[in-house]
């Protein structure tokens, strides 16, 4: 019996494993998509007021779709040239910093206003297939 529940347990873990939607679940292998999705969730979270009970649970899914989407594209060489990416790179950097030095902090306003303009390069972009 003991053995069974391991082989299953295995099973499972292993089937978890293979899952490329990441922790977020948002991750689907279509780039365009992916982007597209990542900067609607991160300017939903920066734009959550800071006393709004719901800007934890915000900034916990800002962080998974971060990790996500790095985990899922950063090796991909094909994409890593585009400038769609560098672009999102350089904003997921930059609001993944400020979450990991000032955790308890508000977003200031410099920065929410660098993001919307990377977030907009990033569609345009996108739009034109770079």
């Amino acid at each position: 019996m003991t053995r069974l529940l391991a082989i299953v347990l295995v099973a499972v873990v292993g089937l978890a494993g293979c899952s490329n939607a990441g922790v977020s679940g948002k991750m689907t292998g279509d780039y365009k998509q992916d982007t597209l999705t990542v900067v609607e969730e991160l300017r939903t979270a920066i734009n959550v007021a800071p006393d709004d009970p719901e800007k934890g649970t915000a900034e916990v899914n800002a962080r998974n779709i971060i990790n996500d989407y790095f985990s899922y594209y950063r090796r991909d060489n094909a994409i890593d040239g585009l400038s769609s990416f560098a672009t999102l790179r350089t904003a997921l950097n930059g609001l993944a910093g400020h979450y990991s030095s000032y955790p308890n902090r508000p977003i200031p306003e410099k920065l929410k206003k660098r993001l919307e303009q990377e977030f907009k390069q990033v569609e345009a972009a996108l739009k034109r297939g770079a």
